[in-house]
Parts: C-alpha cells; sequence; structure tokens
C-alpha cells in the first residue's frame, strides 16, 4: 500500500484554507468569524496554549453559515485541477490518503479519483466540532495502525512532521511542488 499526504503533497496548497478562502468569498457574512480564528491561532501558535483541535474548531465555526451540500462540489469543481500531475500519473487503486484536513472535504474528491481509502479528521460538517483529534503527526500513524496496520510500501509528504509516518515505510519521499526526493529524517 502506498501512503500520501493530501495538502501540499498530492493537492498544490491547503485544501482546508482553500476551501476556507472559497466559502468567505462566497458567504462574505462569515468574515466576522476570522477574529476568533485569529485570536485561536495566535493563541495556539504564538502563546503555546490550547490544542491544535482546539484551534481548528474555531475556524471551522464557519460551517455553521454556509450551504455544505453545494458549496462543497462547487469548490472541487474549481479546484480538481490542483490535484498534482505526477500523482494522477502513479496512482494505484490500493493508495491511502491521510490528512490532517476533514473527512467531509476530502471524500468527495478521493472519490472521483478513485481512491477507495482515506483517514482524515473527523470534523461533523454542520458544527465544525471534531469527533476525536485532529489527524496530524502521531495521530496518523495510531489512525494507519487501528485502520490498516501493516508496513507501507512507498510514503509520500511534504512535511517532516509526517517522520512517524515515514518510519514505517519501505520508502518514504519528501514533496516539494512536484519535485519528489528520497525522505531524510531530521
Amino acid at each position: 500500500m502506498n501512503v500520501y499526504d493530501f495538502d501540499k503533497t498530492i493537492y498544490d496548497g491547503d485544501s482546508t484554507m482553500h476551501f476556507y478562502l472559497f466559502c468567505l468569498r462566497r458567504h462574505p457574512r462569515i468574515f466576522p468569524l476570522a477574529v476568533p480564528l485569529v485570536r485561536g491561532a495566535i493563541k495556539y501558535y504564538v502563546l503555546n496554549r490550547g490544542t491544535k483541535t482546539m484551534m481548528k474548531e474555531k475556524m471551522y465555526r464557519f460551517l455553521l453559515k454556509i450551504d455544505s451540500e453545494r458549496d462543497i462540489p462547487d469548490f472541487w469543481a474549481k479546484n480538481r485541477r490542483k490535484i498534482k500531475r505526477w500523482y494522477l500519473e502513479q496512482k494505484q487503486e490500493s493508495d491511502l490518503v491521510i490528512s490532517a484536513s476533514p473527512y467531509f472535504l476530502l471524500r468527495p474528491i478521493c472519490d472521483e479519483l478513485g481512491i477507495k481509502h482515506l483517514i482524515a479528521s473527523d470534523v461533523d460538517v454542520k458544527t465544525g466540532l471534531y469527533t476525536g483529534e485532529n489527524c496530524h503527526g502521531d495521530e496518523k500513524v495510531r489512525l494507519f495502525k487501528e485502520k490498516y496496520g501493516g508496513e507501507i510500501d512507498e510514503f509520500y509528504s511534504d512535511s517532516h512532521n509526517d517522520d512517524p509516518l515515514a518510519r514505517l515505510s519501505k520508502k518514504a519521499f519528501m514533496v516539494k511542488g512536484s519535485k519528489l526526493t528520497p525522505w531524510e529524517f531530521k
């Protein structure tokens, strides 16, 4: 099984941020919700207080004010082109995508691409609240082992935050743009 991070790995950019900006343009009434997001980001990233999950839940409050059944398909219709060509040329039926982005956002594009296996953050599409933790770092390893066990043939990511998954892999590759290089552990 080959395993891929999603954002900045097989997708050119951060899909969650792109979706947020897409919704902000489509639904300007969510703009005031950016204030708690900025406060949450400062609290987490600058003051080292709280968790990433708590910070992200502040961002996902915008879900209360959008039409996700319409907005998500429209977002992917516009952004599918950001799936990187190198991935499309090598994808296999057994691929697994594992991402901190929300499951509700990635499942539609994974279905369209024929990716059957997906592990992502479990965020309620109506409330923006998490069930469990943000699928990041060691949490990715825990969820992978719980659902699939075993070993990873090849692993691809853009970040050393994924060192724990890279260690489970026979081969691992760092992705920068469309350039793939063998993984070097920090």
